[in-house]
């Protein structure tokens, strides 16, 4: 691009707002905004030091947990990459159970840093069943395996794992390893309860059910974590837990913290717990059975259809359509950006051009998610593919009807 075009483009000028409906990064509320709006200040300044300590307090709720709370400048590979060398030691094993791309991603960069993989392989179009997880570990008589690694919402698939239910699965088995969960899509979203479910290490990211701008990554560990990291003597310095661990300020984020970041963090934690977490699980999960509704009358002509099989374990937070074959699925996320100004997502992995996705988690309400399935519905009208018409008004009775019955204006 030429100095002199810089801030410009040949794209046509579009008026009004854009709608995002992406499963991250989501929207971000205008107060998360304005909170980081502000100047920078002293590294150790008290008011820093106040919002740092409160969000600190505040994401150990969400994940209600007692155990240590570490916070990185990342994104969710960056919370996995931190989880990952702080408890294993290049060589050894872990039991990674298939549920979509992002179990598989996790995988290859367990594999980049020495660690063994045995995957137990699944279904994209179920949620992994948690009695083959403990039958692995069960047949796994030396105890080699280390940690098990599961995706709690795997967003290529729109699939959900029973994590309690894994858990139960590996004390039936009477196994060691460390149960290590990846929830960056799933917390809040959908219910979660670390230190009740006995989850060991769990992984999230600010982009995407707290309501924050993409930047933040997350690893929460208990007890038993903590006894294996210091057990471990793999080299490491900026995911290292050791030094963060009982620190403030500056040794707490191992080196210049991200300041405005903190103070969104903040903020967008404690508009969750204003609203109460249970409430924000139970609008998650009307405006996924809003969207679900959709999708089964645009899926009457044969084009669409829902990737996840089993309603009980479909994600909360984002809802991934296949497609027939001939009908491109990123050029169906192309016209709904471009042309209908509402960002939804893309196939991954082996869905790519095969699917796309309706991102309905974060700061999102029943007029929201009407825009982007009006968006939706209108081009699939502009590509001339297959469906039955009426899936906007379906998802509208759904959402009134459960208003209706619940006495709720709350979204």
């Amino acid at each position: 691009m030429a100095p002199d075009s810089i801030g410009h483009s040949n794209r046509p000028l579009k008026r009004g707002r854009k709608f995002l409906n992406t499963p991250g990064p989501t929207n971000v509320p205008p107060r998360v905004l304005n909170a980081m709006h502000r100047d920078t200040m002293d590294l150790n300044d008290p008011e820093f030091l106040d919002a740092a300590a409160e969000s600190f307090i505040g994401l150990k709720r969400v994940f209600r947990t007692d155990g240590e709370v570490f916070n990185y400048i990342s994104n969710g590979h960056g919370a996995w990459e931190a989880a990952l060398v702080n408890i294993l030691n290049p060589g050894d094993l872990v039991l990674v159970p298939e549920t979509g791309h992002f179990s598989s991603s996790w995988s290859n960069m367990a594999e980049a840093l020495g660690v063994q993989i045995q995957s137990l392989p699944g279904d994209w179009r179920r949620a992994h069943d948690p009695e083959t997880i403990g039958q692995a570990l069960a047949d796994d008589t030396e105890r080699r395996i280390k940690a098990v690694l599961v995706v709690h919402t795997d967003t290529a698939t729109g699939t959900t794992t029973d994590v309690k239910a894994v858990r139960e699965a590996m004390d039936r088995a009477g196994h060691p390893a460390l149960l290590v969960v990846d929830t960056i899509a799933s917390l809040g979203t959908t219910e979660f309860r670390m230190d009740d479910w006995g989850v060991d290490v769990t992984i999230a990211a600010s982009q995407k059910g707290l309501m924050m701008a993409p930047g933040l990554g997350f690893v929460a560990a208990n007890e038993k974590a903590i006894a294996a990291h210091r057990a471990t003597a793999r080299e490491r310095r900026y995911w290292d837990w050791t030094p963060r661990m009982g620190a403030a300020g500056y040794r707490a984020f191992c080196g210049t913290a991200p300041q405005l970041m903190i103070f969104g963090l903040r903020e967008g934690l404690a508009a969750l717990f204003e609203e109460g977490l249970e409430r924000v699980f139970e609008r998650h999960r009307v405006l996924a059975e809003a969207t679900w509704k959709a999708i089964d009358v645009w899926a009457q002509a044969g084009a669409l259809e829902i990737n996840a099989l089993v309603p009980a374990e479909r994600s909360a937070g984002v809802t991934t359509i296949r497609t027939a074959d001939g009908v491109d699925g990123d050029r169906i996320r192309e016209v709904a950006r471009d042309e209908m100004l509402a960002g939804i997502g893309g196939g991954l992995g082996v869905f790519g051009g095969k699917a796309f996705r309706i991102g309905h988690m974060g700061d999102m309400n029943a007029p929201m998610l009407y825009a982007c399935l009006g968006a939706v519905e209108a081009t699939l009208n502009y590509l001339d593919v297959p469906h039955a018409p009426g899936g906007v008004t379906a998802a509208i009775q759904h959402v009134a009807e459960y208003k209706k019955a619940h006495n709720s204006t709350t979204f």
